[in-house]
């Protein structure tokens, strides 16, 4: 290997007010990369590779360093603040995980690329403001004079994870640090990154470090992988070599990690009356097309479904193909103009009053994407699980309801000696244990489960998958599964339905669709998921 760009040396990292006597979040790491070389860090939540990563640029609060990071023959844990200033985003950039939170809500995308420009290169207004352009244009945003304009709430999940792409990207560093780039992102958009991250950093020549649990884009991505458990760094190998000869029983593990099929085929004789049946639903937006004027945008178009007791309906598409809008709909949650039948245990919620359809709401439950963002910070496990028994069953002696609470604990494989903490405290698998307690408490007859594993790593998705399949089990539940993974959709759903541009356009058995898939739509997801399976990884 040539000369490294970067050399990690005995890296170690306490957090904690009292540094000297905390516990070690990283344990003596040790790794180079060469310039122009793509290097990946995996491993589970917890495992220590977000916090390796954030201390190249030193951007982790209340901490000790141990150990050096060399980089140009100096050690960045030694330089000045001001030093350091002049390396974020200069020599060392990073794309966040989570681009809606790293992304100024209340400035443009072009004004955010070209304060970069305006600190570091020392650009004027107007010649900074062109670059930004040519750098949304570089990434692949259409109309990137427009976009430019646009706020981060404006653009779609891929569309802002390009525009952050193109702030790191300003500066030309040499480094690029890219944190879960394509988490939240839907298959054929997470492909499409992924190129683009690959012809960037052959046209820049630039390092990369990945930080990422998917092992299938690691695979096709890096030319070497490191593997990170507990904040130690216990086996670095090429990429193919690592990922055909893996030499540490975790790592082993983490490969081994994918998800399973959990349900049963369905019967073809058994007839089943449905539990809740949708036909002709449509749902439109009011959007703005100028000060005065509005239209309709439609987001679900003549959809329909029905769904058994006990059995699961996937439902995938990418982003925008109105798979949350219809989840929303059939819940009468959505803000959209619904239109069309929507029967549940025989009652026609499209004819119900909201006042009407609230004590029906006990019977239908949501699990959402982030239980970050959907549990309440202020609360406690205990007045987070027991909210909706305290609405629907106000009756409820404290005992009982601290005995339901706990049961709804125990069935996710929770203890009761949580109920006092904060969701801060817990891991992204754990909050979201949580989330399910909280909906299963009521024992609903429908889950809506939107996006419920996307931001989980593998090992701990399938922990997930498995549960919920043990749940639907014990209590016969049926479950509205919304997801992009098609992975996930084969291990949990009976039934599948797949949408484009809101409309259903293929339907039908789990085993037949995503075997032999009809619509070119369907084949075209099928292909993007499967990236970095099978191909061979390039030079």
């Amino acid at each position: 290997m040539s000369t490294p760009l970067i050399q990690i040396q005995n890296l170690s990292v306490a957090f904690g007010a009292d540094t000297a006597n905390a516990p070690k979040a990283v344990h003596d790491v040790s790794f180079s990369i060469a310039p122009g070389e793509k290097f990946a860090l995996v491993g589970e939540s917890g495992s220590g590779k977000t916090v390796t990563a954030l201390s190249l640029l030193r951007l982790n609060q209340d901490v000790r360093y141990d150990g050096s990071i060399l980089f140009d023959g100096k050690d960045l844990l030694r330089q000045s603040e001001r030093a350091m200033r002049g390396v974020r985003g200069n020599d060392i950039a990073m794309i966040f995980q989570e681009p809606m939170t790293a992304l100024n809500p209340l400035f443009s995308i072009g004004n955010q690329i070209a304060e970069v420009l305006r600190l570091h290169e020392g650009l004027g207004n107007r010649a900074a403001a062109l670059r930004a352009v040519e750098l949304l244009d570089h990434t692949g945003i259409a109309e990137p004079a427009r976009r430019a304009n646009a706020f981060p709430h404006q653009l779609s999940g891929g569309q802002r994870q390009r525009a952050m792409i193109a702030m790191a990207l300003a500066c030309r560093p040499r480094l690029l640090i890219a944190d879960e780039p394509t988490t939240a992102l839907d298959v054929t958009i997470q492909v499409q990154i992924l190129e683009l991250l690959n012809r960037l950093q052959r046209e820049e020549n630039m390092a990369v470090l990945m930080i990422s649990h998917d092992l299938n884009l690691v695979r096709h991505f890096a030319d070497r992988v490191g593997v990170m458990e507990h904040g130690r760094l216990i086996e670095a190998a090429p990429g193919a070599e690592l990922f055909d000869h893996p030499r540490e029983a975790y790592t082993r593990k983490l490969l081994a990690s994918h998800p399973q099929r959990l349900v049963e085929a369905i019967d073809e004789g058994a007839e089943a009356a449905p539990l809740i049946r949708a036909a002709g639903l449509r749902c439109t937006f009011k959007i703005s097309r100028g000060w005065l004027r509005k239209e309709n945008f439609v987001a679900v178009d003549n959809a329909g479904l029905a769904l058994a007791r006990g059995r699961t309906l996937g439902i995938v598409g990418e982003s925008g193909s109105g798979k949350s809008t219809l989840g929303m709909a059939l819940l009468r949650l959505s803000a959209a103009n619904v239109q069309g039948e929507i029967d549940f245990q025989g009652r026609r919620l499209d004819r119900l009053s909201s006042a009407a359809i609230r004590p029906l709401r006990a019977g239908m439950q949501v699990v959402f994407q982030d239980p970050f963002a959907s549990l309440s910070p202020r609360r406690t496990v205990e007045q987070i699980v027991g909210e909706g028994l305290a609405l629907h069953q106000p009756r409820l002696p404290g005992g009982a309801l601290r005995a339901a609470i706990v049961e709804a604990l125990r069935d996710v494989g929770l203890e009761a000696d949580i109920l006092a903490r904060y969701p801060h405290a817990f891991s992204g698998g754990q909050r979201q244990r949580i989330a399910i307690a909280r909906a299963l408490a009521l024992k609903p007859a429908l889950l809506l489960l939107d996006e419920p594993t996307s931001s989980l790593d593998v090992s701990v998705q399938q922990q997930v998958l498995r549960l919920l399949a043990d749940l639907q089990r014990k209590y016969g539940m049926s479950y509205l599964f919304i997801s992009h993974d098609l992975a996930v959709i084969r291990a949990m759903a009976h039934e599948v339905m797949v949408m484009q541009e809101g409309k259903v356009v293929e339907r039908g058995p789990v085993e037949i669709v995503l075997a032999q898939p009809s619509h070119p739509y369907t084949q075209r997801l099928l292909e993007a998921s499967s990236y970095g399976r099978s191909a061979p990884r390039p030079a």
